[in-house]
């Protein structure tokens, strides 16, 4: 009789390579989510003294290129500029996890992928629900897609709570495929009038970002333009410029040639992920972030179905994608849950997954702009986040104790070689 084959560790210790990947992803985003923090609360006062006119004028001031159809807002720039820098970052993350990290094989990647894609999948069907019920819109239905890894890695810094590799991993790998659904969805559903000579003349600029990558040419001077080129026709294609960040980011070579130290992937990551987290990122939420926080727009929130839609989508819809799926996935794919977690650990985690922060409101922008119920849209979504915030926390500091006993055994290194113990014991039990 055939023995039954071993069920595979779900939310286990991740090799030394790639936490030491996750690592460096992750400390550059605390960084930069305590900065984003920032950001929103000085968005949110500024927007809500007797100062919000000045606010609302540098907002909207325009500059630029009009022969080139560039010429836009501040608010704009920021969006469709600068958060081409943090997609960029976004797309060279997604391909280091398809090339060499969690998502380079179906074994691997099945549970992160099928949890994160219940994870917008759910959510937004509790705004449809709720929109429906209420005679809304469906525009709005991608907004409570979206989690925002730097935001929810500053409310863990900030609680100074021991969360294990594992669940860092599994957090960041939830965001990365999270990421790659939000701009697939805005590439496809929020585009305008196309112009497909401009649409080409992007195509064709990948084509030759990808033979330049091909050749081994090196010299940011062959790219930066390039990548500027290819953004600006993107733009002026009808398709959102962001996408050009994403698509460049997953055309960078990952994997290194025998004479590199670094990939050009590592290299551009290394160089953009500090300028994304503690620049674009946090900018782009002080002219995003700036909502009315009086009485009437706060009851708008509760009582429009749009922004009711956000919040329950965010907040519930996430909570139950996440948690749901991942459970299913484990059952389905007999993989056996880390003995020393347990699934309070994942509900954790698929609460603190509700935050939604940068891209969401980058899409509340996109399914309303220039509206009231934009507004309450971008009220809503730094509400939900601040609830499932809260949540996540409660939650979290439960588990602490769990927390710092596995963190403490994750960094022991008795011997002082660099390398944590745990991690020689596992080889030396594996040989």
């Amino acid at each position: 009789m055939a023995a039954t084959p071993p069920r595979t560790p779900f939310l286990g210790l991740p090799s030394w390579p790639e936490r030491q990947a996750v690592a460096r992803a992750l400390r550059t985003e605390t960084v930069g989510g305590l900065v984003l923090l920032a950001a929103a609360v000085v968005a949110l006062v500024w927007a809500n003294t007797p100062l919000s006119s000045a606010y609302t004028t540098i907002r909207d001031f325009h500059f630029g290129i009009p022969a080139l159809g560039l010429d836009l807002s501040v608010g704009h720039w920021t969006s469709d500029g600068l958060l081409t820098v943090f997609f960029l970052v976004a797309g060279i993350e997604l391909k280091r996890e398809l090339v060499v990290g969690s998502l380079r094989t179906p074994a691997t990647a099945a549970l992160p992928v099928i949890a994160a894609v219940c994870g917008m999948a759910v959510p937004a069907a509790f705004y449809a629900i709720t929109v429906t019920a209420g005679g809304g819109s469906m525009d709005g239905w991608a907004v409570p897609m979206a989690t925002d890894i730097a935001f929810a890695l500053a409310v863990l810094a900030v609680m100074s709570t021991h969360l294990p590799t594992a669940l860092r991993a599994f957090l960041l790998t939830l965001a990365v495929v999270d990421d790659l659904g939000a701009i697939l969805i805005i590439a496809v559903f929020f585009t305008s009038d196309l112009n497909y000579w401009a649409l080409a003349g992007a195509f064709a600029g990948l084509v030759v970002f990808y033979l330049l990558q091909r050749q081994r040419v090196k010299g940011w001077w062959w790219y930066l333009p390039l990548g500027v080129v290819i953004w600006a026709l993107l733009y002026n294609g009808g398709i959102h410029a962001t996408v050009a960040g994403v698509a460049m980011g997953l055309i960078l070579r990952t994997v290194r040639d025998q004479d590199e130290t670094e990939s050009p992937a590592e290299r551009t990551g290394h160089l953009l992920h500090p300028f994304s987290a503690g620049v674009c990122v946090p900018l782009f939420a002080l002219f995003a972030a700036g909502v009315s926080v009086s009485g009437d727009a706060l009851g708008k929130v509760f009582t429009t179905p749009e922004p009711l839609g956000v919040i329950a989508g965010l907040v519930a819809g996430k909570i139950l994608g996440i948690f749901a799926g991942t459970y299913l996935a484990a059952r389905f794919t007999r993989a056996r849950l880390n003995p020393d977690l347990a699934w309070a650990d994942v509900l954790a985690l698929a609460t603190l997954a509700g935050i939604g922060f940068t891209v969401a409101l980058l899409i509340g922008e996109l399914a309303f702009p220039g509206t009231a119920v934009g507004e309450h849209v971008k009220a809503a979504v730094l509400i939900a986040s601040l609830t499932a915030a809260l949540l996540a926390a409660l939650l979290l500091r439960r588990r602490n104790a769990v927390y710092r006993r596995l963190y403490e055994e994750e960094n022991l290194d008795e011997d002082a070689d660099g390398i944590p113990d745990i991690y020689q014991r596992t080889e030396a039990g594996g040989a």
